[in-house]
This record gives C-alpha cells, structure tokens and sequence, in this order.
C-alpha cells in the first residue's frame, strides 16, 4: 500500500510558477507509476502528466505540455511536478496519484491518491 501526500500548492499570478511535490511512503515507490491528476471547480478530474516507475518517461496533456514538468526521486520516495508559465484556467486541487501499471490519462485506473493541493493561478 502506498499512502501520498502533496504539498506546495498556492497562489500565483499568470506568467509565475509553482512546484509541487508528493511524498510517498513505503518501501516500493519505484513500483508505482506516478500521475499527476487536477480538477476544476464543477469540472471532472482530468490527467495532467506521469512518471514511469524508472522516471526514465513522462508523459504530459496537451494543455500543459512544454510548461509542465514532472521528476521524481526514487531514494526519496518523491515526485515533483515543476509549472511554469501558469495560466489561470491551471486553478484547481492538483493530486497525485499512484499505479503498479503502465500510466494512463484514466484516473479511475490509479489506486492510490494524495488528499490534493490547491492552486490558484490570477490574471
């Protein structure tokens, strides 16, 4: 079992940034790949990027590639999820998420989630 917790959420103007990070417990985090998952108020929770267990692949969404980045340190049981160039349509409670397959754009396909973050990003 793999129990998560983000932080590092906040507040941004549009342009700035902001790093997230999610620590994982356990002695099998490098089993796991890691999503990065954000929701909307009164929208569904949509996929915003992953990690393979290695770290050695990312994967992104449209919406934020090229602005998002996604790293994570196995010896430190950590996944980081670096923005940049914020837009306000980036506000939501980012999560992150963790599953012992292939990634997927699917949440209901990640068995395990941090509590999420908030990030509000102003014009």
């Amino acid at each position: 079992q793999v129990q998560l917790v983000e932080s590092g959420g906040g507040s941004a103007q549009a342009g700035g940034s902001l790093r997230l990070s999610c620590a994982a417990s356990g002695r099998t985090f490098s089993g796991y790949t890691m999503g990065w998952f954000r929701q909307a108020p009164g929208k569904e929770r949509e996929f915003v990027g992953a990690s393979s267990r290695n770290g050695g692949s990312t994967y992104y969404a449209e919406s934020v590639k090229g602005r998002f980045t996604i790293s994570r340190d196995n010896a430190k049981n950590t996944v980081t999820l670096q923005m940049n160039s914020l837009k306000p349509e980036d506000t939501a409670v980012y999560y992150c998420a963790a599953r012992l397959l292939f990634y997927t754009t699917d949440p209901g396909s990640y068995q395990y989630w941090g509590q999420g973050t908030q990030v509000t990003v102003s014009s």
